[in-house]
């Protein structure tokens, strides 16, 4: 029983760190500019919008023919032709062009962010969709009356939006002229502080006949090809009857629908998230799909309202469109939090997180943090592996005569297993022993590790020396070459060594296992763990190199006494 159970907790650790490792993230080996220019080669010719049959079951009122209404008048000397035209807007955290046609968002740069460490490399760009694929981001009014859409231009107030830290917000209008029977009007509330942008829509009815329709939003995106990240979830999301739904769509053309209360909907990475949120949640339709060409799109369709001739219907949002940091997020409200998800996780990483940045606040520097939390762990499981360790030294000493029975009842394993049980119950000792400090270790690991790889909070943190991002894997030096297994940028995994070399250690130090094929097995442990860690997060390998010097300290102080 000793060895079946050792083995399968062995196996099964090994198996669990090797699904992080080959479900690791993987470069993007289509970028998104050569997709988008696969998108428009496939391109079909547009065509006049009509209601999905899956959208015509709950809104049917949307597919009813309304007798056109009478020509519109218009007053002589005015033009009805607009030109495209691009606002800037600039605020302390980010950098934002929007334009008259949609109204769209053509781009939106994170001031606070880079891709990368290099302090010159380009600010994060949430927007990946060029201007002739469609908006990344639409809202609007659906109805078989009016013709305005993606590619409707509408007049514009201002040429620019520029707010300082202490500046009051500003609006940004957009009104469009009202061809058939309906005008819509949109309303762009910035802040100087805030990730925030709060949308009122105004869909005024100027034609002489009720109008059935729904407001409507749409958000598309290039999700990394290639991308298979244990860390995170990339795509689709919505808060759907108060629970967070992650749409995950793996065929090309692949369409899946969802009612329910929805409270947001967006699509997210492992850093970062642009979300819709409506003032008020309420039943409606979340569709997702993606095309052939790998552009996700999302739908949010609210329910049906009718709207009065002379009259208007109003609807107000948010977008976030920003870092997925839990502290700002939880500022916003709406529940928005929620999007911070650590999976099975997320018990043990939230307290992670929250300890991590409470330390950070007076020690500036997140490797120190986790040398201190990685402290805090041992205190806490320190009996216990106290424990764990007198056994395992009281073990030791039992050696000689587990020898000897080993080699009386050699030719009757059931007898051996007896005689072995008897001298363990007699000693007090357990065989288990010295795998409960690597079984406490786990949910913390895996915890440590999904908050390395997707808290924005971790995201290009140095901590010294050549370490200069712990959630990245550390590298001493650079090669110009290729090396097996290891992702670039290929160096020296200087951590990952001194990692592997305190396991070698620790392992010295305990009893060996009477079984020859569990002694190997123990003996390569090291060397596979490694291998492994290689290509995880640096601040994840510190966490387990700390955690091990620890340990051998500990293991040294009680071996000692019980010698």
């Amino acid at each position: 029983m000793e060895k079946r159970t050792i083995l399968a907790f062995v196996l099964s650790f090994i198996i669990l760190i090797g699904w992080s490792y080959f479900f690791a993230p993987k470069k993007d080996h289509a970028p998104e500019k050569q997709r988008n220019e696969d998108v428009l080669k496939k391109k079909a010719p547009v065509e006049k919008a009509k209601v999905p049959k899956s959208e015509e079951k709950i809104h049917p009122e949307l597919s009813k023919p309304l007798t056109p209404q009478a020509p519109e008048k218009v007053a002589s000397g005015v033009s009805l032709k607009i030109v495209e035209k691009e606002i800037e807007i600039d605020t302390p955290l980010y950098r934002a062009v929007f334009s008259n046609v949609g109204p769209s968002i053509r781009s939106f740069k994170l001031k606070k962010y880079r891709e990368t460490t290099d302090p010159r490399s380009p600010l994060i760009e949430l927007v990946t969709l060029e201007k002739k694929i469609g908006n990344f981001l639409h809202i609007g009014f659906e109805n078989p009356l009016s013709t305005q859409g993606e590619n409707t231009v509408y007049k514009v107030n201002d040429q620019a939006i520029r707010l300082g830290p202490q500046s009051s917000p500003k609006n940004l209008e957009f009104s469009s002229i009202a061809k058939n029977g309906l005008a819509i009007n949109y309303t762009y509330r910035f802040y100087p502080d805030q990730y925030t942008i709060d949308i009122k829509i105004d869909v005024i009815n100027q034609s002489i006949q009720k109008v059935k329709g729904a407001f409507t939003a749409d958000i598309k995106a290039f999700p990394p090809e290639g991308k298979k990240s244990y860390y995170s979830y990339v795509g689709l999301v919505a808060l759907l009857d108060n629970k967070l739904k992650e749409v995950k769509i793996k065929k090309e053309s692949e369409e899946k629908i969802l009612t329910g209360q929805i409270e947001w909907m967006g699509y997210e990475n492992d850093y970062f998230i642009s979300t819709v949120i409506p003032e008020k949640a309420s039943k409606g339709i979340f569709k997702g799909r993606i095309s052939s060409s790998g552009l996700l799109k999302g739908t949010y369709m609210h329910p049906s309202i009718s709207i009065d001739p002379s009259q208007q219907q109003s609807m107000r949002y948010s977008l976030y469109l920003g870092p997925r940091d839990l502290y700002i997020l939880k500022q916003h409200g709406k529940n928005l939090a929620r999007a911070v998800n650590f999976g099975w996780t997320d018990i043990v990483a939230r307290p992670l997180l929250y300890t991590l940045r409470f330390f950070n606040q007076y020690i500036h520097n997140y490797g120190v943090s986790i040398i201190l939390i990685t402290i805090v762990i041992k205190i806490i499981f320190w009996p216990l592996t106290h424990k764990s360790y007198k056994s395992m030294g009281e073990m030791k000493k039992l050696q000689p005569m587990m020898a000897k029975i080993k080699e009386k009842y050699k030719n009757d394993k059931q007898q051996m297993n007896k005689e072995m049980m008897g001298l363990y119950k007699t000693y007090k000792v357990n065989p288990m022993s010295g795998c409960l400090p690597m079984i406490i270790q786990i949910p913390v690991f895996f915890a440590l590790f999904r908050v390395l790889g997707s808290a924005i909070e971790l995201r290009h943190e140095p901590f010294i020396l050549w370490i200069n991002d712990l959630s990245a894997p550390d590298r001493l030096f650079s090669f110009p070459f290729h090396v097996p297994f290891m992702a670039p940028p290929f160096g020296i995994p200087v951590l990952t060594l001194l990692m592997g070399a305190s396991m070698f250690l620790q392992q010295k130090m305990t009893p060996t296992p009477g079984d020859p094929t569990q002694a190997k097995l123990m003996m390569f442990l090291p060397l596979i763990f490694t291998f492994m860690f290689i290509n995880f997060p640096s601040g994840l390998v510190l966490y387990w190199l700390v955690n091990n010097i620890l340990s051998i300290g500990q293991q040294y102080r009680v071996q000692k006494k019980i010698a």
